[in-house]
């Protein structure tokens, strides 16, 4: 998430931003597609920027930066340990060249038997859409799902899909 409010910062700065997207606006959409996101910003704050063009801003920065992403180890270490005895997906509301190389990354691609991506499903977070479909590609009913989750949008998902779910807190950038 850390490299993401600062991609966000970078490309909605270059749209002509003219409010403040901090960490809590930020978390707040943690899980929404990108252009859902500038569509809802340009509403709050009376903007009138490209969904598309910083879409694609966005995406360029993560991909010249995606090297710099640190895993928490707490969620890493936990994720080793269940995998071990229990399937294991992600379900994320970013897209899946991202996701693909950020569990490479941090060297957890293994520990994956599905990935379920922003492109997989009609609906991303808040609706439940990607948690029911994780569950489904690894053959578990929903309510025997533990979701681990970093944004309310994700909890609100996940609670909507009738998972349990644990949040954690993203490390707040210094940028």
């Amino acid at each position: 998430m850390p490299l993401g409010h600062i991609a966000w910062k970078a490309a909605l700065q270059k749209s002509g931003a003219t409010f403040d997207f901090t960490w809590e606006v930020f978390v707040r959409r943690g899980g929404m597609g990108i252009a859902e996101t500038v569509r809802e910003l340009n509403l709050e704050f009376g903007s009138s920027m490209d969904p598309m063009q910083v879409v694609a801003d966005q995406r360029e920065f993560v991909w010249a930066n995606l090297e710099q992403i640190r895993p928490l180890q707490p969620v890493v270490d936990f994720a080793r340990a269940v995998s071990a005895f229990a399937p294991c997906a992600v379900a994320s509301g970013s897209e899946r060249p991202v996701v693909a190389r950020a569990l490479e990354i941090v060297g957890i691609r293994d520990l994956f038997k599905a990935v379920v991506t922003r492109e997989d499903v009609e609906r991303g977070k808040p609706y439940p859409d990607t948690f029911l479909l994780a569950a489904d590609l690894l053959g578990i009913p929903p309510e025997e799902c533990l979701v681990i989750e970093d944004s309310p949008m994700g909890q609100a998902a996940a609670h909507a899909a009738g998972m349990q779910c644990i949040m954690v807190q993203a490390p707040k950038p210094n940028a």
